[in-house]
Order: C-alpha cells, then structure tokens, then sequence
C-alpha cells in the first residue's frame, strides 16, 4: 500500500469515530478535582500552543499535603561594629624578628593555664589577639596559628634576635598595631613571608648568644681584687679565650644540663665558635661579653659553659677539669647567673640557600634591622643587666658560692653499685632544642 493510500485510509477513520477526546476515569471517593480542573478543558486549535496554567506553580493541595514552591530567604552576614560587612582575610605564614628584656619573666614560652608564671609568649599572643592578626580562639590554642619559637630562653633571659613562625592575618600596619599592645621592653622588629610549611625551631641551623659579664669574675681568688675596681689584663683574657675555644666541635655536654644520661645521643652537641670580646667599661663598672654559636643548646647548657671557664680562671677548679667534663664521670659544673645571657641571633643558612633566591620568597636576613635591634639592646637590655648587678649583685654573690664546689669529686656511672646505663629516652627533655 502506498503513502496516499494509507492517508485516505486515515481521513475516513476520523470521519467514522469524530474527533478524539480523552476519557476521564471515575474519581475516588474522599478526593478533591484538582485545582483549576472541576471541568474538561476545551482542547486547543490544531497548531497552536496550550497556554500554560500560571497557577501551577502556586501548588497542588490534596488529601491533607500542601507541596509549596518557596524561596529560600538570603543567609544574613553578620556585620562589624562600624557597620560594613566583615572581610574574610586569609592567613599566612610569616616570620616576626623579636627583641625583650627577660628580666621579670619566666622565660619565653608560654604555660598555658599558669597565670602566676608569667612569659614573653603571654604578653605576645595578647597582643597579636587585640591587633586582630589571631582570633581569640587562637591564642587559647597555638597550635591552630602553627606558633613555634627559635629558642626556649629561660628565666630572666633577654634576646635581641629571636625569631616565632605563625600563621596570621595579615593586615595594614600589621608591626605598628602589634606593638602598641606590647610594653616597651618588647618589640617586635621585624617581618617576612615564608613558606606554608616553615618551622622556624626545625629550619634554624645555629644560634648565636652572648653573655655579659663583670670582669672582676675573672679576678683570681688569690692575687686580684674582688670588686668593681678591677681591670682584666691582657694575659687573663688570652686564657680566658683559650679555655672558650676548647669548647668548639663536637662534645659530650651531659654535665652541662640536668637529667641528660652520658651516653644519650641528644647530649652531643656542636659548637661553632666561642670567644671574648675586648672590654668596655659602663658607669664606672668594667664588662666583656663571651659570644657562642652553636647548632642547638640545652637547658642551662652556656650558663654552665661560662661557669666553669670562670672557676679555672679564678683558680677554684683544675684546668684539665674541661676536658674531663665530657667523659662519663660526673663534673660538678657550676651555672653562672641568668641575668648576663642575651639571644644574639638565629641563622637559617640552609632555608635562605633553598628559598631565598628562588624568586617567590625572600631570604630571612635580617642586616637591614640590626641597627634597630642594637639600639634596643643599649636602650633596654644592656641597662637592665648592669643596674641589676649594681643593685642586686647577682654575679658577686655567685661568685662567693664557687668554693663551696667539690671540682675534684667524680664518680663513674658504672661504677656506682646498682648504676644502670640511661636509655636514649631516660631523663631527657623531649625537646632537644635551644632552651638556655
């Protein structure tokens, strides 16, 4: 059969049955017409488009269920004080260069939950809190602003050059804000950019401290005097810095700290250099400063190397006592004064020979604010420790407790009845970095 064939076929069928119309089927009991359908809509012309049923989007109601087309209402962004919408800042990694004066505080980190010991780290992290840099959560837990710190300084100790890695916002005046809610005697110096994963402990390769001192404590107990009159010689600064410069290399530093066993592996420690400078005399008192650099340090470790260097020089221990110190045997080393000890500076060679030239991120040197932190030191630190010797003569009532050292007395670890060799955890730290 061909095509018209098939389309006569066709027109007489519509001619025998009429036009088609759709055949609704009996409507259950209990429901409702739909809404807008209680009578059967004329079709529409052939050819022509349906109108649309502008109420459809209002809904269909039924058997006791509403459906509703509504529009959820616009979350509402909370607003400042002044306001204007808040701005979502992103954080950064960065780097501040410090300087204080530790006299009054119980060293630099922060006892969270201990408000009778204060620390550098306190006054710090309230003040990053009140610039807005750190949400107050983040200074409850520093962990969330990745905070860590070069060195651990103890009490009473200062720094002209510590150097804290965290995460921050970064806003205007970011150095200017911070150190406003800083007291005077700590000052933030410095800033820079540094990469997400920086550690400022773990990527420091040295430590440069310095320690200042009266040099009457190198007067010999016997032929010198002992007060603010005496003048160090030439001759006794040529043997204080021979007996300095036998500290330099690799030693076993287990007499220098507490709770560290003899053959535990974190007792080797690597010393760059150490030496003393030529004196200089400050209102009618003569001071030299012994400067050390260092890999890392422990806790109270350069306290017990200049103590043990000014009980040969005074002529209270022997000389050969030094090298004996880093055997096995116990030394009874003495700890000079924390009043004289100041953070010099940090050192990221290894960081800077990676980082610092590849064009994203700048090295961490930091020449251009050394005049800054030299003039902190003559301003808060250097007057701090000589008007607390003048007043407080920590140094010369430690230097009369020196004779009642035993020098001589040593005791082997094995052989002491019942000693047992220290395992590598066995009265150390946990933490194997600087903390003098």
């Amino acid at each position: 059969m061909g095509l018209p064939s098939l389309r006569a076929a066709a027109g007489a069928l519509r001619r025998a049955c009429g036009p088609w119309m759709p055949r609704l089927g009996r409507r259950l009991p209990g429901v409702p017409p739909m809404a807008g359908k209680a009578e059967t809509p004329a079709l529409a012309p052939v050819g022509t488009r349906p109108e649309p049923d502008r109420r459809a989007g209002s809904g269909w109601q039924g058997a006791g269920r509403v459906w509703e087309d509504t529009e959820q209402p616009a979350k509402k962004l909370k607003r400042s004080a002044d306001g204007e919408p808040p701005r979502k800042l992103p954080k950064r990694k960065i780097v501040l260069l410090m300087a204080y004066s530790g006299k009054g505080y119980h060293g630099m980190q922060r006892n969270v939950g201990s408000s009778q010991f204060k620390t550098i780290e306190d006054d710090l992290v309230s003040a990053l809190v009140q610039s807005g840099c750190i949400p107050e959560n983040h200074g409850e837990d520093m962990r969330k602003m990745s905070f860590q710190r070069c060195a651990r300084t103890d009490k009473g100790v200062s720094a002209a050059g510590q150097v804290v890695s965290l995460k921050v916002w970064l806003i205007d005046d970011i150095l200017e804000k911070i150190n406003s809610h800083l007291p005077s005697h700590i000052r933030i110096l410095g800033l820079k950019r540094v990469t997400g994963g920086f550690n400022s402990k773990n990527r420091c390769d040295a430590r440069t401290y310095v320690y200042m001192l009266p040099t009457f404590a190198f007067a010999h107990k016997d032929h010198d005097v002992q007060d603010e009159s005496y003048r160090l010689s030439t001759s006794t600064l040529r043997r204080v810095n021979q007996l300095l410069a036998c500290y330099k290399g690799t030693h076993n530093f287990h007499n220098f700290t507490s709770q560290k066993g003899p053959r535990e592996p974190s007792a080797q420690r690597y010393i760059l250099d150490m030496f003393c400078e030529e004196p200089f005399e400050r209102d009618g008192m003569e001071f030299a400063v012994i400067k050390v650099k260092g890999q890392s340090f422990m806790t109270h470790q350069i306290r017990k190397m200049v103590g043990l260097v000014v009980a040969i020089v005074k002529g209270y221990a022997p000389g050969d006592l030094l090298e004996r110190s880093w055997g096995e045997a116990k030394v009874d080393v003495p700890k000079a004064p924390g009043l004289g000890l100041v953070l010099e500076r940090v050192h990221f060679e290894t960081y800077n020979r990676r980082f610092g030239c590849d064009g994203l991120h700048e090295p961490l040197d930091w020449t251009q604010e050394e005049a800054e932190a030299a003039a902190f030191k003559e301003q808060h630190i250097y007057p701090t420790i000589i008007s607390t010797e003048r007043h407080e003569r920590s140094m010369a009532q430690w230097l009369s407790t020196l004779p009642a050292h035993d020098f001589s007395a040593t005791a082997h670890a094995a052989a002491s009845p019942g000693a047992k060799d220290p395992s590598p955890q066995e009265g150390s730290e946990g933490d194997d970095g600087d903390s003098d």
